[in-house]
């Protein structure tokens, strides 16, 4: 059986940062997801959780980041896990990071209340 490695998240921007690596344009996004919270049986209540994700966009798809992706924008991603090694301070360390395939922009509401929303893949 072969294996999968998929990630699909929906979410707000917090920070954008576009690079060039040689001349290859590269944007680094944060992007925060949360879990609503609740109020249990017992009547405790439970926060909201956000957790931030580190996503890697290359070529054009950074373009497009850089072009119509503001901080605040939601988006909706699709991309892979990828785990990066180094070392800092003599120790070893290991970050996660998305590299995103697919983003779909879920803008707000246009003039007459048409939903802004566009769909582009890496390539």
């Amino acid at each position: 059986m072969g294996s999968l490695n998929k990630i699909f998240l929906m979410g707000n921007v917090g920070k954008i940062d576009i690079r060039e690596v040689g001349e290859i344009k590269v944007a680094n996004v944060s992007l925060a997801t949360t879990e609503k919270g609740f109020k249990t049986k017992a009547g405790k209540e439970i926060p909201d959780k956000t957790e931030w994700h580190n996503l890697v966009c290359w070529r054009g798809l950074a373009t497009l980041i850089e072009k119509y992706v503001t901080v605040g924008s939601q988006l909706h991603v699709e991309g892979k896990l990828v785990y990066e090694k180094y070392e800092k301070d003599g120790i070893q360390c290991t970050s996660a990071k998305i590299e995103v395939d697919e983003i779909i922009l879920c803008g707000g509401k246009k003039a007459g209340g048409e939903t802004t929303e566009a769909k582009v893949e890496a390539g």
